[in-house]
């Protein structure tokens, strides 16, 4: 009995760590966005609350949370409320699987550094990253809008498009790491990362999480020179808010993706494993708002071209070399 409550109270906390550092980071990555941004456009960004602007994320969200929270006449009013939560819940939830750091020993108990380590984590993660889709349909749907219907419809055929070319990208790394599990995926690249291995592999699927985020040059389900602000254009207040704290943390959910099938997980040098994880997500996180500073918006015909013309076959493609490669270099 006492070894389940220790387990149970265990959970818990990593939760609570879980939940309190990501939101905080989701938080102070809309900051440091606006920062990069600033200042490769030559200017300064956010600087007036608290030293250096440290705490505008605080201000953003009192700001957010005293706005009328205003639902459209027209619309369908519980889905219009359900859609946001839906956004920033699965997004959420693709963080149980996520592994931080090796094994560590708590109250005499080898802890895992993950909230629930499944043996099919991959399949959890592509699960919910399909689910992730039902926010922009329902959020857009729900409005009673015509851009917004337009922006779902345009955020469902990419993120549906690009979800096939992700999962073909994945399939060379479960072959070479024989497993399903995140852990053993990590534990795989403990003498060489598999991003030197599989550099192609690696080029396909970093597009395609790039396109999954909805973020600059794919940021089509928010055109707002054609949909004035996309799926989200009818909402106010913290449900607006919410939209953006489930894209922010599924940044960090595709970065975490991209360091622990690619990027060797929390293997380095020196430094304390988990140092070296954040370094390594934080770091495609800059890739992500560089691109965003730098590229310019696809046309929605380029998009869904790439994604079925170019992206699809070439992860076809590399998974058949891959496969063909690794069945004779075992003799098969």
């Amino acid at each position: 009995m006492n070894d389940i409550l220790i387990t149970l109270l265990i959970i818990i906390i990593k939760l609570g760590l879980i939940f309190a550092v990501v939101l905080t980071m989701a938080a102070y990555l809309v900051l440091a966005e606006r920062k990069i941004l600033a200042r490769m456009q030559l200017r300064y960004g956010p600087n007036r609350v608290g030293p250096f602007g440290m705490f505008q994320p605080v201000a953003d969200l009192i700001k957010m949370l005293t706005k009328e929270d205003v639902c459209p006449a027209g619309a369908d009013k519980y889905l219009f409320l359900f859609a946001p939560g839906l956004a920033a819940v699965t997004a959420l939830m693709s963080l149980a699987v996520v592994p931080f750091g090796p094994t560590i020993e708590i109250f005499g108990q080898q802890v895992p550094q993950v909230v629930c380590d499944l043996n099919i984590g991959v399949l959890y993660f592509l699960g919910l990253s399909s689910l992730a889709v039902y926010g922009i349909a329902l959020g857009g749907w729900a409005s009673n809008s015509k851009y917004a219907l337009l922006a779902s419809i345009r955020g469902l055929a990419q993120l549906i498009s690009y979800e096939l070319s992700m999962g073909l990208a994945v399939v060379p790394i479960i072959m070479a790491a024989r497993s399903f599990s995140l852990t053993d995926i990590v534990m795989a690249q403990e003498s060489l990362p598999f991003v030197l291995i599989y550099p192609e592999t690696f080029l396909i699927f970093f597009v395609s999480v790039a396109a999954e985020s909805k973020r600059i040059p794919f940021d089509l389900p928010e055109a707002e020179n054609e949909l004035v602000a996309g799926f989200h254009t009818e909402y106010s207040g913290m449900r607006f808010g919410l939209f953006f704290v489930g894209e922010y943390i599924n940044m960090i959910i595709l970065g975490s993706m991209t360091t622990i099938f690619f990027l060797g997980g929390w293997h380095g040098p020196l430094l304390p494993p988990i140092f070296w994880f954040l370094f390594k997500v934080l770091g495609v996180a800059f890739v992500f708002i560089w691109m965003r500073g730098t590229m310019p918006r696809f046309r929605y015909d380029q998009l869904m071209h790439f994604g079925w013309k170019v992206l699809m076959p070439i992860a076809l493609l590399d998974v058949v070399v891959r496969g063909g490669f690794m069945v004779w270099s075992l003799g098969g």
